[in-house]
């Protein structure tokens, strides 16, 4: 009886993969995965398979080479916790998690870009009236105020979108970086008004660097790179019929926005932050009193049917029919 963690299939199904040579030895790898069932497997193994390779052969690799590269995943691996994802920031660094949202969230029309969750979003943060505040009366840093309205694509607006928002604090970190988090801030939720328009108040968000104390740190030590972020202001918006648009704005003059370690700046959410010092204007928008900065940004979704047409048309260029993942496309 062969072992429970065995996999038996057909040998006579199976191709010769004997007798590789450097030449010989993608489409040998490629052949054997012939009796996937998952075409959509088999066809990311075959075209990673066949990349992997291409960069193996292009470069020479070393066994010294291969080895480093082998022991620094095993290193991000065993960074991981509960709590922190040495792989997704790994993805992140190398500019793979900004190009999957792009692929998977095309720009249609005149709609907002999306850009990257990023790894601070949580589900418990507090629901806010319209105007309300995302950060605690304890929180110190500039207050800003944020408004605008939530439209299609047509420019009409779209009442009760779920607007979930969170930024830094002062000093660069999220609330669920501190051990002691007792309940959330520098975060909210709230709806948009029967004309689309939304409100609400915060503080003007630092730039701050990602985890440089692991093996991606080390990694873009050693490439000439930094590792921070330019600040800026999480937003994600839900709807009814349209795409869930997840974004960020970027206050304009950070020293990073050209250079961000994660790749999620897009000129489109470079936005200008307004100086207000008159106090009456402060207390009309909830302030004791000003100065404070002024944000205003409306936001346009796209349309389900809108995203998978964009979708669609982008896959028939580069994905066989029978590779194509359903349900995406129409």
């Amino acid at each position: 009886m062969a072992p429970s963690n065995t996999h038996e299939v057909d040998l006579s199904k199976l191709p010769d993969v004997s007798d590789i040579s450097p030449e010989t030895i993608t489409d040998r790898v490629n052949a054997i995965h012939s009796l996937c069932p998952n075409p959509r497997q088999k066809f990311i193994m075959e075209r990673l398979i066949t990349h992997l390779h291409q960069v193996v052969s292009e470069t020479n690799l070393t066994t010294e080479e291969w080895m480093t590269a082998i022991q620094f995943l095993t290193r991000v691996g065993q960074t991981c916790t509960n709590i922190r994802q040495e792989f997704i920031l790994l993805s992140d660094v190398m500019g793979v998690s900004a190009l999957v949202d792009s692929i998977n969230h095309p720009k249609v029309g005149g709609s907002t870009e999306n850009t990257v969750l990023g790894p601070f979003f949580t589900e418990d943060a507090a629901d806010i009236p319209h105007g309300g505040s995302i950060a605690s009366a304890k929180q110190p840093g500039t207050p800003m105020f944020v408004s605008g309205r939530i439209l299609d694509t047509s420019g009409q607006p779209i009442p009760n979108a779920k607007i979930e928002t969170w930024e830094t604090d002062a000093e660069g970190f999220y609330d669920t970086q501190y051990a002691d988090r007792q309940e959330p801030d520098c975060r909210g939720r709230l709806r948009s008004q029967d004309d689309g328009s939304y409100a609400f108040r915060g503080i003007v968000p630092v730039a701050y660097p990602i985890p440089g104390d692991g093996p991606v740190g080390d990694l873009l030590k050693s490439l000439g790179r930094h590792n921070f972020r330019p600040a800026h202001l999480h937003m994600m918006i839900e709807a009814p019929g349209f795409e869930t648009l997840i974004t960020a704005l970027y206050p304009r003059g950070d020293k990073y926005l050209k250079s961000d370690a994660v790749f999620g700046v897009k000129t489109s959410l470079i936005v200008d932050l307004q100086d207000v010092t008159s106090d009456e204007e402060a207390r009309a928008k909830g302030f004791e009193s000003g100065p404070f900065k002024l944000l205003q940004q409306d936001f346009v979704l796209v349309r389900r049917e809108e995203a998978n047409k964009a979708r669609a048309e982008r896959a028939a260029k580069t994905v066989p029919d029978e590779a194509k993942v359903e349900g995406i496309y129409k």
